[in-house]
C-alpha cells in the first residue's frame, strides 16, 4: 500500500469538513480528482474509508485508523516544513565555535550572551577539545566557525577580519623588566614565563618573538584562567604576555605594569574562519557584528 501526505491531508480534510466539496475546497482541488483519490487509496487498501451512506460523510473504522495517522504524521510534517523555512531565511541553524585563542573565551562570551537572546533558534555550542584541529573540523563540517590569528589558504573557507590587538608584556610592578619602556626576546632568558596551557606555536610570545629569536625562556609555568596568571605574576613567580584587551584593567593597578614587545610593539590579528556557503547567513554575520562591537568596548576601556 503506498500512502502519501496528499492522502493523509484529504482524509483528515474531508473528516474535518464533514464532506467532499468543502473538502475539495480546502485542498484547491476539484471534488471529483478528490473523489477520485480516495477511490484509489480504497482500491489499494482494500477497505472502504468512508461510509458512504451517511450523512454528512463519515469514516469507517479503517478510515479512522488513516485519520489516526494523519493527525500524528501531519504535524511532524509541518514543523519540519517550519525549520527548513527558517533554516532558508536564516533564522535558525547551528552555530558551532572552536577556538584557537585561549584567551578568546574571556571575549566571547559576552558576545555569545547578546547573540543567543537575539538568535534563540540557532544552536550555538563551543568546542575547545577541537582547537588545534579546528580548521580541518571547519572543512569536514564538524564545526561552523573558528576563531584564529593564523589565516591559511583553505579551498572553500573564508577568514573574515575581526580586529587587531597588541600582545604586551605583564610583570610585577616591582619586578626589574617594570624599568624598561619595551622588552626584547633576549629578557626572557632568565625569566620564568607564565602562559596558558597551549602548544607553543599558538602562544603569540613564542610564535612572534622568542621562537624566531630562537631564545628559550629559563622556565615555562602553566596556568588555565587569566585570574591566575595575574595572580602570579603578582606574587613575582614570573612574568607572561597576554593580548592588550585581556590586561586592560591591569593598565589601572599599581600592582603591574604592560609593556610593548620590541621598540616597535607586536600587532596581531583575529580572524572568523568560516565556510564560503555560510558566510553570508544572517544570523553568522550578527556574530560577527556583534564580535566586533565587543572588541571595540575592550579595547576602548
Amino acid at each position: 500500500m503506498h500512502i502519501e501526505f496528499r492522502h493523509l491531508r484529504s482524509i483528515k480534510a474531508i473528516h474535518d469538513a464533514g464532506g467532499l466539496a468543502r473538502a475539495a475546497d480546502q485542498l484547491h482541488i476539484t471534488q471529483s480528482a478528490l473523489s477520485h483519490q480516495i477511490k484509489g487509496l480504497e482500491d489499494q487498501a482494500g477497505v472502504e474509508l468512508f461510509v458512504r451512506r451517511s450523512k454528512p460523510l463519515r469514516l469507517s473504522a479503517a478510515g479512522f485508523r488513516l485519520l489516526r495517522l494523519a493527525e500524528q504524521v501531519l504535524p511532524q510534517i509541518e514543523a519540519l516544513q517550519s525549520e527548513f523555512s527558517a533554516l532558508r531565511d536564516g533564522s535558525s541553524g547551528r552555530l558551532h565555535i572552536a577556538i584557537e585563542c585561549h584567551a578568546c573565551f574571556e571575549w566571547l562570551f559576552p558576545v555569545l550572551e547578546v547573540f543567543r537572546r537575539t538568535w534563540p533558534d540557532v544552536d550555538v555550542d563551543i568546542r575547545p577539545g577541537l582547537a588545534f584541529d579546528a580548521l580541518p573540523a571547519l572543512m569536514k563540517e564538524d564545526v561552523d566557525l573558528v576563531v584564529s590569528s593564523d589565516p591559511e589558504d583553505l579551498p572553500g573557507i573564508e577568514f573574515i577580519e575581526l580586529f587587531d590587538y597588541a600582545p604586551v608584556f605583564v610583570a610585577a610592578s616591582t619586578h626589574p623588566l617594570a624599568q624598561k619602556p619595551f622588552v626584547e626576546a633576549a629578557d626572557f632568558r632568565d625569566q620564568t614565563l607564565i602562559t596558558y596551557p597551549v602548544e607553543r606555536t599558538r602562544l603569540d610570545v613564542f610564535s612572534q618573538l622568542l621562537i624566531p629569536a630562537k631564545v628559550e625562556p629559563a622556565s615555562v609555568r602553566q596556568a588555565e584562567l587569566t585570574a591566575v596568571i595575574l595572580l602570579l605574576v603578582a606574587s613575582n613567580r614570573g612574568v607572561s604576555v597576554l593580548p592588550d584587551w585581556v590586561v586592560r584593567e591591569v593598565k589601572y593597578s599599581s600592582d603591574y605594569v604592560t609593556r610593548p614587545l620590541t621598540r616597535d610593539g607586536l600587532t596581531r590579528r583575529l580572524y572568523a574562519a568560516v565556510r564560503s556557503g555560510d558566510r553570508d547567513k544572517p544570523y553568522m554575520q550578527k556574530l560577527i557584528e556583534l564580535a566586533r562591537i565587543e572588541a571595540r568596548k575592550l579595547q576602548a576601556a
